[in-house]
């Protein structure tokens, strides 16, 4: 097995992060506030409940106790940030022009700052379509109108395209350290998908998830949500064994959909196993044959990304090219990846709907983005008596003005057991 990717410690993860943190507030954050149309941006949020948006512009190590108020503000020749807290930015922001010693209180502060630059447009992270733009509580929303006056209330606008750009923009820095982050979660993968961890006749699906999550707290790592594994067998074992069987055995097909957080990019998979019979040498044709063709679907699926266009209008062109190339069964279900496992950026089709997604599916693709290659394939198997069976895969992706690179590489052939 190939040597696990070097998983830094703690200290190194948070000078890196914080160095990324900069240099995305002094390059991404200018331009898209320019380009979505916002003089001042406000993210406020509560200890303990923190707003999406917030949890990406501190540093590593931040602690924010009681009410955070950070304001952008465009002067038209730099960006603002302001800090209208307690907490120590450590150098992302300058110190908080909150005058506590006068007995100023934080919501005070935050109305004379906006008096004195007096925006024309005021976004607050308020939507009802992207969760992760919707960070501003009711409770505080109200707060804030009663403390910026009617004058000041009447300038503030959703803002959702702001929180997309924010969040779904990666720098160079981020997509290059979004390779080693996907090498160790393929190298997590690898390592449940071995003898190392699998005794055909005595691992459980359970022993599977546990496995790879304990890989993956040994490592010092979150996972991206619970993992999950998946047992496909022919009917006619599934006979022999009963249908609540759950031990992996000889002839099985594995599936996993798992990921892990690194640096504060999620990374999220999906692939395929095979359990070898007694003298079996390889995996039988029939589900080569259909990862095969699921491999086929992800390059069409990838060659219909197009920036500037919707996460429905390309669902609808893969889709049709699919067929159209005789990929049988096809089903897309992808959606945006990065700070955040399912937002903010286009949603392409979901594994109940393959049609138009209002909303999250009317988000535009961006330049500097990654998306997950979530789909599948459904075809019979010679092997199993021409038993459909279908072949879910999942990989991460980006999309630059140079095209679409696979993070770190796909899969294009079983893991052997």
């Amino acid at each position: 097995m190939p040597i696990q990717p070097r998983v830094l410690p703690l200290r190194d993860r948070a000078r890196i992060v914080n160095d990324l943190t900069a240099r995305r507030l002094d390059v991404i954050l200018p331009h898209i506030m320019r380009e979505t149309g916002f003089d001042m941006w406000l993210i406020i949020c509560n200890e303990d409940h923190y707003d999406p948006v917030f949890r990406t512009l501190v540093p590593y190590e931040c602690w924010a106790p009681i009410l955070q108020i950070i304001a952008f503000y465009d002067t038209g020749s730099g960006i603002e940030r302001i800090n209208i807290s307690l907490t120590n930015m450590m150098g992302l922001m300058p110190p908080s022009p909150w005058n506590i010693a006068d007995g100023e209180d934080q919501w005070t502060c935050l109305r004379r700052i906006a008096e004195a630059r007096n925006p024309a447009r005021i976004g607050i992270d308020q939507s009802d379509v992207i969760w992760a733009a919707d960070g501003l509580t009711a409770g505080l929303k109200e707060r804030l109108i009663r403390a910026l006056g009617p004058d000041l209330s009447a300038r503030l606008i959703s803002a959702e395209p702001l929180c997309i750009r924010w969040l779904e923009t990666l720098i160079p820095e981020e997509i290059d350290l979004y390779h080693h982050a996907n090498a160790i979660a393929h190298h997590l993968i690898r390592k449940v998908f071995s003898r190392e961890t699998i005794t055909p006749g005595i691992t459980t699906l359970d022993d599977l998830r546990w496995a790879y999550w304990q890989n993956a707290a040994d490592q010092g790592l979150q996972v991206s949500f619970p993992p999950f594994f998946r047992i496909c067998r022919s009917d006619a074992d599934r006979a022999h064994y009963g249908e609540t069987d759950r031990t992996v055995r000889h002839g099985d097909m594995l599936h996993c959909d798992v990921g892990v957080i690194y640096l504060r990019l999620n990374t999220d998979h999906q692939e395929l196993a095979y359990v070898l019979r007694p003298g079996q040498t390889d995996v039988p044709e029939g589900l080569e044959r259909g990862m095969a063709e699921a491999n086929r679907l992800q390059d069409i699926f990838t060659a219909s990304w197009e920036i500037g266009q919707t996460g429905n209008a390309i669902l609808a062109r893969a889709l049709s090219r699919a067929k159209a190339a005789g990929i049988p069964n096809p089903k897309i279900y992808s959606h945006s990846l990065g700070h955040y496992l399912h937002e903010p950026g286009p949603l392409m089709g979901l594994p109940w709907d393959q049609g138009h997604i209002p909303g999250r599916g009317d988000v535009k693709m961006s330049p500097d983005t990654c998306y997950t290659v979530e789909l599948s394939v459904t075809c019979p198997v010679p092997e199993w008596h021409n038993q459909d069976v279908t072949f879910p895969l999942e990989q991460d992706a980006c999309i630059t003005a140079e095209g679409v690179t696979y993070i770190h590489g796909r899969q294009t052939a079983f893991h052997v057991i």
